[in-house]
């Protein structure tokens, strides 16, 4: 019932808008192919490689496998209004000195330097993006760099409603919204606060100017919100949503067991039963998600599965967390500080060296969901997503 009610206060949002859906999202222009670029002193044979294969991409940002990484993920803070079972501990974090946090100009230092070398994707995350005080000029000095042309952001949607005019008219033209649950009591459990008709007008806001899909992320959590999915799935039949379930993944201080974890193919399972029409999507060799639709709906359902069915080979992500450290692999713990190395004056070439060794050192793919649990990594909160 309560899922219910949370379906019929949406369309009552919606019904009542009076601009409704038409207005499209911002969208920037293609970006241009990059030419080869020279051969730089010191590179690995990775350069060598590349330069024999004419391979149109920086050597810096492709790794020893090929991989080629243009989307960039950059946390704003590791603060947050929410504590999520999943993302935060309990007893909560330890929050880097202010100091010693990136500032906006070396954000957009380092933003510049990956668009310049091949980005053309960064979403920014946290914590939660949206509390940060500068957020909208952030999304507007990168809306001004040639060749970007993906500015998203994740956030709980708290803040969404009320941002996301600004935020639009500053350049941002995707929008993942974290919900994980339809039943506002359940929604105060796993976050530990209230807010979830906020999120939910946040939700109605962005469907509201037009962006399509609103990406809406659920973590699914066995004895928590598995009993939803049906619910999730039925949202897409009239909304304009891409509804995303995403296995429960193992972050220091969330408490992760396998046996919470709802694996892709039981959750596909599931809704399969109710909609034995669901067909598959075709999707992006580097996407993490994989897409359905039902016939006749206006949105879809992804699931991402990072833990029964990784999508190490082709990922194309890097991370920059809150403190400045770049983390190439999600589940990795190797990180390498550009901050210090900004703050100690290095060159434009000497940062592209460190990047490009930092890359250079990624793994294959990800350790297995087992020894990820038993390795030491930052909470979620601290990474950024």
């Amino acid at each position: 019932m309560a899922a219910r009610s949370a379906f019929r206060m949406l369309r009552r949002l919606l019904k009542s808008s009076a601009r409704g859906c038409s207005s499209g999202a911002p969208v920037s222009q293609p970006r241009p192919a990059e030419p080869s670029r020279p051969a730089r002193e010191g590179l690995s044979t990775r350069v060598q490689f590349l330069q024999e294969h004419a391979a149109p991409f920086s050597a810096f940002l492709t790794d020893s496998f090929g991989r080629q990484h243009n989307y960039l993920r950059i946390s704003l803070t590791e603060k947050c209004n929410l504590r999520c079972r999943y993302c935060m501990p309990e007893e909560g974090v330890s929050l880097t000195p202010k100091a010693d946090l990136l500032t906006t100009e070396e954000i957009l230092t380092l933003a510049r330097l990956f668009v310049k070398e091949g980005v053309d994707k960064i979403r920014l995350t946290g914590g939660e993006p949206l509390i940060r005080p500068d957020v909208v000029d952030i999304v507007a000095q990168l809306h001004r760099l040639e060749g970007l042309r993906t500015i998203g952001v994740t956030t709980n949607g708290i803040n969404l409603a009320r941002l996301l005019p600004q935020l639009q008219q500053a350049g941002l033209n995707a929008v993942n919204i974290s919900l994980d649950t339809l039943v506002p009591a359940k929604f105060e459990f796993i976050v530990r606060r209230k807010g979830f008709h906020k999120v939910m007008e946040g939700v109605h806001k962005a469907i509201e100017l037009g962006y399509k899909p609103v990406k809406v992320n659920c973590v699914v959590m066995r004895g928590l919100n598995e009993d939803e999915l049906l619910d999730f799935v039925a949202l897409t039949e009239a909304l304009p949503l891409d509804v995303r379930f995403i296995e429960y993944m193992p972050f220091d201080g969330n408490k992760w067991n396998f046996r919470k974890m709802v694996s892709y193919k039981e959750m596909l399972d599931t809704i399969r039963q109710r909609w034995p029409g669901l067909e598959k999507l075709p999707e992006e060799d580097s996407s993490t998600a994989k897409a359905f639709k039902i016939p006749g709906f206006q949105g879809q359902i992804s699931f991402i599965t990072s833990m029964s069915e990784h999508f190490c080979g082709t990922c194309n992500r890097l991370r920059i967390t809150a403190d400045g450290n770049l983390k190439v692999c999600l589940f990795g713990n190797a990180e390498v500080s550009l901050r210090d190395h900004l703050r100690a004056g290095a060159s434009e070439e000497e940062l592209l060296r460190i990047i490009g060794a930092a890359v250079g050192r990624k793994k294959r793919q990800h350790a297995g969901m087992f020894n990820i649990a038993q390795m030491k990594n930052r909470p979620m909160i601290l990474i950024g997503g």
